[in-house]
């Protein structure tokens, strides 16, 4: 069988500038002004890339060989120069690239299975200046998480966590207080699942920072979604499955209670290993269960096991770890969560409204940010901007229930925030029909026809992901593409 070996090294040429992504370089940026156009560019190139080498593996997954070598061929070349610019344009974020290689590695596994696994193959080349993979431990043990030891003294504090707690605490510290807050409101439905199974809470907010930042409704560009960022495969086999229309990924209580099954699963196959558990979360229980062996006394931090996964997974554990000892040890570092009076109540509409009208009405009182987001992680199945009829039951803080009824029943803040919503019309972009021809696919459709992403053409047209599927005669809605 034809192989197509395809070598992904934008790695390579972005390892020099990985730590652009650290504080350090604050003063190199503002002293060299960013060129916000050729940025935008080299975004469009990366997004570019990324559809045709989508559109190559469902062309090798189909047998189209010589049109798959073309386009995979074409976006390794194209990632690789856009990386390489990239490194060298003041404001420009490497990370986006390497985010792209390591999805782009997760996207092979969830679209080619079975033989078809070793069809396209990515070899990484790089060295390792990652800031979270400047030191390798030596110790060599086996933790356990169910013999009652608090997770304080299961968690190594070596060079790896140390740096990941150096992350997290300087440029990474935002999305550490914003996973905080997310989790707080909706720790109710998701900390009982792992109370249950007898997990640490540390643990399961470590997952959530890393994973989603406690977004109920974040999708990766490989397809995982959720809280707790489970592949449409994985999800299905731990019971999260589509259920009148909603995907049950998208769900607190079920998506924590299929994360516990999937961790239980994972320590029993790797003896109750901790970081082997994680980084088989991310990187793939398959890949792992090989590296790993039989062996009982296995690491993941031996180079035979960390250093053949992922780059993506080799700082995924390490990060999950420092967020947990952060959720056990803030004083130490500084850190101040907020108290949050986290009381939730359910309120039956008086009135037509969206959750966005909601949002609006309620404004920012108690919180910086809003209210948008907490109503959205409370409210996982319905959607933001569809109206609500009256009577209709929407969870919310148990605090927002008299805002609720002064602001957002009637008056001028309920006219303003409908005149809002109403607004989103006037800035609809034009659609237009598209009949499917032989030998398209989503993807080529998308970067032919310039249009936002596959995701938004495939969510207009009900096309299910990860494989995007359509057929020759199909009618697709074109919206917001090149006219």
């Amino acid at each position: 069988m034809l192989r197509l070996l395809t070598v992904l090294c934008v790695a390579a040429s972005l390892a020099a500038c990985s730590h652009l992504t650290s504080e350090g370089d604050a003063s190199d940026e503002a002293a060299t002004p960013a060129n916000e156009a050729a940025i935008t560019e080299l975004y469009d190139a990366l997004d570019t890339s990324v559809l045709d080498y989508q559109a190559g593996l469902e062309a090798a997954a189909t047998g189209r060989f010589d049109e798959a070598k073309a386009l995979i061929d074409g976006a390794v070349a194209d990632l690789t120069g856009a990386g390489h610019t990239c490194a060298e344009t003041p404001g420009c974020e490497p990370q986006r690239f390497m985010s792209a290689f390591t999805n782009l590695l997760t996207l092979r596994s969830s679209v080619l299975t079975g033989a078809m696994e070793d069809f396209v193959e990515l070899e990484y080349a790089g060295d390792d200046e990652s800031v979270v993979l400047t030191e390798i431990p030596s110790a060599r043990r086996s933790v356990n998480l169910l013999n009652g030891r608090d997770l304080s003294d299961i968690i190594e504090l070596n060079g790896p966590v140390h740096a990941a707690l150096h992350d997290w605490l300087t440029w990474m510290r935002p999305n550490l207080m914003d996973a905080w807050e997310n989790y707080q409101y909706m720790r109710h439905l998701m900390w009982p699942e792992y109370e249950s199974a007898g997990l640490p809470e540390a643990l399961l907010f470590g997952i959530l920072a890393k994973e989603s930042g406690g977004r109920v409704h974040a999708v990766s560009r490989a397809g995982a979604a959720g809280p707790m960022q489970f592949m449409p495969h994985t999800g299905r086999r731990f019971g999260l499955a589509r259920a009148d229309g909603f995907d049950q990924r998208f769900d607190p209580t079920l998506s924590a209670r299929a994360s516990v099954a999937y961790l239980n699963e994972r320590f029993e196959a790797l003896n109750d290993n901790l970081e082997l558990a994680l980084a088989a979360y991310n990187g793939g229980e398959n890949r792992v269960q090989r590296l790993a062996g039989r062996n009982a006394n296995a690491s993941f931090w031996d180079d035979e096991i960390r250093a053949r996964l992922p780059r993506e997974t080799q700082d995924y554990v390490p990060y999950v770890l420092a967020a947990a000892w952060l959720f056990l040890h803030p004083e130490r570092y500084g850190v101040t969560f907020p108290v949050i009076d986290t009381e939730a109540t359910e309120v039956a509409l008086a009135t037509p409204a969206t959750l966005g009208e909601l949002a609006i009405c309620l404004g920012q009182q108690e919180n910086r940010n809003g209210w948008f987001r907490t109503l959205r992680n409370l409210n996982a199945r319905l959607e933001p901007f569809e109206r609500l009829e009256s009577g209709t039951v929407v969870a919310m803080p148990a605090n927002l229930e008299p805002v609720y009824q002064s602001r957002c029943v009637e008056g001028e803040t309920v006219q303003l925030a409908a005149v809002l919503h109403e607004s989103r019309d006037d800035r609809r972009p034009a659609s237009r029909i598209y009949v499917v021809r032989q030998g398209d696919t989503l993807s080529t459709i998308v970067s032919r026809n310039g249009c936002p992403s596959v995701r938004a053409v495939a969510r207009d047209n009900n096309i299910a992901a990860p494989r995007f599927l359509i057929r020759p005669g199909q009618r697709l809605t074109l919206t917001g593409c090149r006219v």
